[in-house]
């Protein structure tokens, strides 16, 4: 039987592990060499900065969704 619990726990699980490689990522440097960034990487770091903001104001309840 599946029930919200059980449903609740493997998406809290799936974004823990979402969470996990993106921290990964960032430890790494998004994959850049420091000596090679050029404003394509700037451009997808803000784009993915721009979406952890709407899931975190949503989260939080701030910004658009307060």
């Amino acid at each position: 039987m599946n029930t919200a619990i059980h449903a609740f726990i493997a998406r809290k699980q799936r974004i823990d592990m979402l969470l996990a490689r993106l921290q990964e990522l960032s430890d790494d440097h998004f994959n850049v060499d420091p000596e090679e960034v050029h404003w394509g990487h700037e451009g997808s770091l803000a784009h993915i900065e721009e979406q952890l903001q709407e899931i975190t104001d949503f989260a939080f309840q701030e910004g658009e969704y307060a």
